[in-house]
């Protein structure tokens, strides 16, 4: 099954605010990653968050996370933050169960 990959204008803002070269990096993770499993969790890459409701997955880009939730073939990109500001994004944006 393919899914469509949806970039909200706060995850595009924050891609936008990468340098090209991990743009670059982010948008093709994106593609492989999130295109035909999104929910395949391993142990590096995708990561199924728990205790909170939004967002629901976060996918490892070296440095770069991106936080996203999947809809029936819809994946939601929520956000894509640098780690070192994973913790403080979370917390602002984060939705607890």
């Amino acid at each position: 099954m393919t899914y469509e990959i949806r970039v909200t204008d706060n995850a595009r803002d924050d891609l936008s605010a990468l340098d090209a070269r991990w743009r670059s990096a982010v948008k093709a993770a994106m593609e492989t990653h999130l295109r035909h499993e999104p929910a395949k969790q391993s142990k590096s890459r995708i990561k199924r968050l728990r205790g909170l409701r939004q967002p629901q997955y976060r996918l490892r880009v070296a440095e770069i996370r991106v936080y996203y939730d999947i809809e029936s073939n819809c994946v939601n990109v929520l956000g894509i933050v640098p780690k070192d500001r994973a913790d403080e994004w979370l917390a602002q944006h984060g939705e607890n169960l």
